[in-house]
């Protein structure tokens, strides 16, 4: 079984000081970087581009896992590719052929995912699961931190490492969307390996992070 990693979202983070904010992630355990990316227009929310991505690279080693919930998504990919994203997350809805934004991904050497709302279902991208890296299964509707889970999640978690299991395919679950205490054992015993959260790691136990960090990845 894959290691369990924890993917800090930076959008519950203090926006004034994100490099900061990045550090004291890396200090207290996080594997890795999630940054949500939004336009206001495939999602109702807007937040950061690449020159910020650039701007945070400088502050830390660990990987940037980077969730692109814009549209049309491809002719963006390169500008975030070369800002330095580590992993390019997008949405099947959002370009108009998968799989070839799931090949410039990698063609510009980086980690390609590929990410499911709660009602879009598995079979959508099954013919894909073989050519990407990760799976970002969203269990609140994209667009806003601070969202409740959406238990029918769990599920979709099991089907897919199910199928992932039954093909011998290599790539990673990851869960996003009201991630806490209460619900990343269930999460993680359904077969997720990266558990994105946010306000728990910010907000809890007087936003220790350390602390939140360690408690999430405990089974």
């Amino acid at each position: 079984m894959k290691k369990i990693q924890i993917s800090p979202s930076i959008l519950s983070a203090d926006f004034s000081q994100l490099g900061k904010e990045i550090k004291k992630l890396e200090d207290g355990g996080a594997d890795l970087i999630h940054v949500d990316v939004m336009d206001g227009h495939f999602v109702p929310n807007l937040t950061i581009g690449p020159p910020v991505i650039k701007a945070l690279r400088n502050y830390t080693k660990l990987p940037f896992d980077v969730h692109l919930m814009i549209s049309p998504v491809h002719k963006y990919i390169k500008n975030f590719a070369e800002a330095g994203s580590d992993i390019i997350t997008i949405h099947p809805e959002a370009t108009e052929n998968l799989n070839e934004s799931i090949s410039l991904i990698k063609k510009l050497n980086k980690k390609v995912g590929v990410s499911l709302n709660p009602d879009t279902d598995i079979s959508v991208i099954g013919t894909e699961l073989k050519n990407i890296d990760l799976v970002l299964i969203m269990s609140v509707f994209p667009g806003f931190g601070g969202q409740k889970f959406i238990p029918e999640t769990i599920k979709k978690i099991k089907d897919l490492k199910e199928i992932k299991d039954k093909n011998n395919y290599n790539f990673d679950i990851e869960v996003d969307g009201g991630i806490n205490f209460l619900n990343s054992k269930d999460v993680i015993n359904a077969g997720a390996n990266i558990l994105v959260s946010g306000t728990t790691i910010f907000k809890e136990n007087n936003g220790d992070i350390k602390k939140n960090i360690e408690k999430l990845k405990s089974k």
